[in-house]
C-alpha cells in the first residue's frame, strides 16, 4: 500500500511538472501574458448611494482620472445610483452637467428602477442621458461576477 501512494505522487507529481512546463512554454512563446493583460480593458463598477454632491463630484473625478490614466478606450465605467443616490440623477440635479460630461465621455450611468418606483419617480424626472437597470445592487453584483472591479468612494 505504501509503495501504491508513492507511485501515485510521483505520478502526480510528474503530471503537475508537466502542466507547468508546457505554460510556461506557452508563456515564452507568446511572448509572456503581460502584453495581452496590458491590451485587456479595464472595467470598474461605481457605486453611488449617497444624496451628496461632494460624493457625486468625487465619483465623476474617479472615472475621469480613469480614462485620463489609461485611455477612454481602455476602460469601461459604470456608475450605479440607488438609494438617496439617485437624487443627484434628477432633472435637476446639481451635478447634471458632470453627468452628461462623463455619459458623452463613455461612461455608463444608471438609475435604480427600484428606488425610483419607491420614491415616485418616473423617467421623466430624471436626466435624460441616464440608463436603468431593475436593481442597482443586483447591477454591482453582476458586474463583479463579469470580472468588474468594484468601488464606493
Amino acid at each position: 500500500m505504501a509503495y501504491k501512494n508513492k507511485v501515485l505522487k510521483s505520478l502526480l507529481a510528474a503530471a503537475l511538472f508537466a502542466v507547468a512546463s508546457v505554460s510556461a512554454t506557452v508563456y515564452a512563446a507568446d511572448g509572456g501574458d503581460a502584453a495581452q493583460v496590458q491590451k485587456a480593458k479595464m472595467k470598474v463598477v461605481f457605486q453611488v448611494s449617497d444624496n451628496d454632491p461632494q460624493k457625486w463630484n468625487l465619483t465623476l473625478n474617479n472615472v475621469k482620472n480613469f480614462q485620463s490614466a489609461l485611455g477612454k478606450d481602455n476602460t469601461v465605467l459604470e456608475i450605479v445610483a440607488y438609494g438617496p443616490g439617485i437624487n443627484m440623477l434628477k432633472f435637476d440635479s446639481q451635478v447634471g452637467s458632470r453627468v452628461k460630461d462623463a455619459i458623452d465621455s463613455g461612461v455608463k450611468i444608471v438609475a435604480c428602477e427600484n428606488t425610483m418606483h419607491a420614491q415616485k419617480l418616473t423617467r421623466d424626472d430624471m436626466l435624460p442621458e441616464i440608463g436603468y437597470v431593475p436593481g442597482g445592487v443586483i447591477e454591482i453584483a453582476q458586474k463583479q461576477m463579469e470580472g468588474y472591479a468594484y468601488i464606493r468612494p
